[in-house]
């Protein structure tokens, strides 16, 4: 029979427990916090081909926040996917060697429009300050290279951006070639803000390593000016990427894969 010192004891140490794993899960909390910050943007260029990782704003292998959460978070409960099934159709995974050259006309105006899953999502494009990443996205898209491709990160803590852009899924998929950067003084950046409504490029954390993988802003978010801004979602874009944010993302710890299933099922770059 247990006596009553002995079981005063036990729950002492039972306390003790609690206490011990209490902090321990804090700990894990602050260090996933600050590595969702340091890597939500980041990509990693492997050989000659530019990688996206999941880093701050990083192409998911190289964009500037490096891609890794601690795997000991534990996700919380899901919210219902808002959003609709994918098209039928198979994502391409051609690369080219070298940039596209610069056909485009740097006086237009062009437009990116991405048909998701979850709704349309307009992209006023900043032609004259971003040319080589306007003429990329026109070069690729009409590949179909965006097509059936799914946005494989939203952030909810520190930053708050959807990534997309690389077909593999992964965080690691690339065109082959890069893009320098460009309109890193464009006067929306104020105070190192990306403004919500703002798309810019991930990158591998590196000068003028941007490829495919690109990051909308649903909320204002703190950010140096690394990545290129290029272009503006419009108003009705901007609901659609409250509904994707409001879904929240699977880990439960700030950065993650979108509950919600945001799939590309069409980009296009028209001119006007």
């Amino acid at each position: 029979m247990v006596t009553q010192e002995q079981r005063k004891r036990q729950l002492a140490r039972e306390k003790f427990l609690r206490q011990q794993q209490r902090r321990t899960a804090a700990r894990r909390k602050a260090r996933m916090r600050n590595s969702v910050i340091a890597s939500v943007l980041g990509v990693i260029v492997i050989g000659s081909v530019a990688l996206y990782t999941t880093g701050a704003l990083k192409n998911d292998d190289k964009t500037n926040a490096s891609a890794e959460t601690t795997p000991s978070a534990e996700p919380t409960s899901k919210a219902p996917d808002p959003c609709e099934k994918a098209a039928a159709g198979k994502v391409k995974t051609a690369t080219w060697k070298k940039e596209p050259a610069v056909t485009i006309d740097k006086s237009a105006k062009y437009t990116l429009k991405l048909a998701t899953t979850c709704g349309e999502i307009d992209v006023a494009m900043k032609t004259s300050a971003a040319p080589h990443t306007v003429n990329s996205f026109n070069f690729l898209a009409g590949k179909g290279y965006f097509d059936h491709t799914k946005c494989h990160r939203l952030t909810t803590n520190g930053i708050y951006v959807l990534q997309c852009g690389d077909p593999t899924g992964s965080g690691s998929g690339g065109p082959g070639y890069t893009i320098p950067d460009e309109n890193l003084k464009d006067k929306s950046l104020k105070g190192n803000i990306y403004p919500a409504g703002t798309v810019a490029m991930a990158n591998t954390g590196q000068a003028n390593t941007g490829g495919s993988q690109f990051f909308l802003v649903y909320q204002d978010s703190q950010l140096p000016p690394s990545y290129t801004p290029f272009g503006t979602i419009s108003e009705a874009g901007m609901k659609v990427m409250k509904k994707i944010a409001a879904a929240g993302e699977s880990t439960g710890a700030g950065d993650g894969a979108p509950n919600a299933t945001v799939v590309i099922n069409k980009a296009t770059v028209t001119k006007s």
